[in-house]
């Protein structure tokens, strides 16, 4: 179903192309309420699964062990079913031109018709996780997690350092993009015209916007948080992607079997119905000054591929069968080691 909605199908083929277009769409489950589209006009819902498309096609081209494993789902005749994208921030003044944490990206899920569907103190890293669900299609278009670090809660000289690599961030939101999307949160819809325009400039707001950091102020940063570390390199890029899946315990022994790098312990949340596993992170190799000004590689951990399973439960409010579509605070830190740096 939805296979043939001409509406997202043009809106991701402006971003990446028709033979990528193709691709994802081959690989991903297309929720079934996107069967009906209005020609000249796209929905906020079309906008928003146009976008994660987007992004799980930008994490699959980083992340080689989770495009292996997508593959051979599709080879087998089956999709995957993108549950949530987690990308990480910094609520910090000293952010250049970029807005501080989250509100960088609350300015573009709230019009694509994202609500805040959970807050998940992240003590032990000095982070906070919110999750945003798509209010037309909750149980069927991906979610975003969207954590906060907090370099307050970290020393006098990493909060320097954290201003030193923050300081030159860019804002990939144009003013006329920002008045576009004003546009759809009031009316739901916009032109096909501004969709496809404003496509691309969301997507790259999904990267790197400071400059290539120091060695010396990754080495700091690294030392305390092995999060702002990643961030340093990574910036706001999908930190993982998810495929939602109906026997994690089977996936997690297939993939075992194929020595695959998998987390060793599946994260259970404290309600028992929300379990979760990941690949460890790809390592890549990204750009650094050295004291010497010159350009030096090295490896650090990029992106990963995450799995999770979600449970049903009654809602005794409203007295109807519920799938669980919160997080778990433990489960979300236990997650977020995939990407410390050995």
């Amino acid at each position: 179903m939805g296979l043939n909605n001409s509406n997202l199908i043009n809106l991701v083929e402006q971003v990446i192309g028709a033979e990528a277009c193709a691709w994802v769409m081959k690989l991903m489950t297309i929720p079934s309420g996107f069967a009906e589209w209005k020609n000249g006009s796209v929905s906020r819902k079309e906008l928003a699964q146009a976008l994660n498309m987007v992004l799980f096609h930008d994490l699959l081209m980083r992340v080689p062990t989770g495009r292996q494993y997508t593959e051979e789902v599709s080879a087998r005749g089956g999709k995957v079913f993108h549950d949530h994208g987690a990308l990480r921030t910094v609520r910090w003044i000293d952010n250049g031109a970029l807005p501080p944490g989250e509100s960088a990206f609350t300015r573009i899920l709230g019009p694509l018709g994202y609500r805040l569907n959970g807050v998940f103190p992240l003590d032990r890293i000095g982070m906070t996780g919110r999750s945003y669900a798509q209010q037309d299609s909750p149980d069927e278009i991906a979610q975003f997690f969207v954590s906060e670090l907090h370099p307050e809660k970290f020393s006098v000289t990493f909060q320097a350092t954290v201003s030193r690599v923050l300081s030159s961030s860019r804002d990939p939101l144009s003013p006329k993009s920002q008045g576009v999307l004003h546009e759809l949160a009031r009316d739901g819809r916009l032109g096909f015209d501004d969709g496809v325009a404003l496509l691309p400039e969301l997507k790259a707001c999904f990267a790197r916007q400071h400059d290539i950091p120091s060695l010396a102020d990754y080495e700091i940063l690294l030392s305390e948080s092995a999060e702002m570390a990643w961030i340093a390199t990574e910036g706001n890029v999908f930190n993982h992607v998810t495929d939602r899946v109906d026997d994690l315990l089977r996936v997690t022994r297939e993939q075992n079997a194929l020595q695959r790098p998998m987390k060793q312990a599946i994260e259970v949340s404290k309600s028992g119905r929300i379990r979760q596993t990941a690949f460890k992170a790809d390592p890549v190799l990204r750009d650094f000054r050295a004291d010497d000004g010159q350009i030096v590689a090295r490896e650090v951990p990029g992106s990963f591929y995450e799995f999770i399973t979600r449970a049903h439960y009654i809602d005794s409010v409203e007295d109807a069968r519920k799938l669980d579509l919160g997080f778990d605070a433990a489960n979300a830190q236990g997650i977020f080691k995939m990407t410390a740096a050995s």
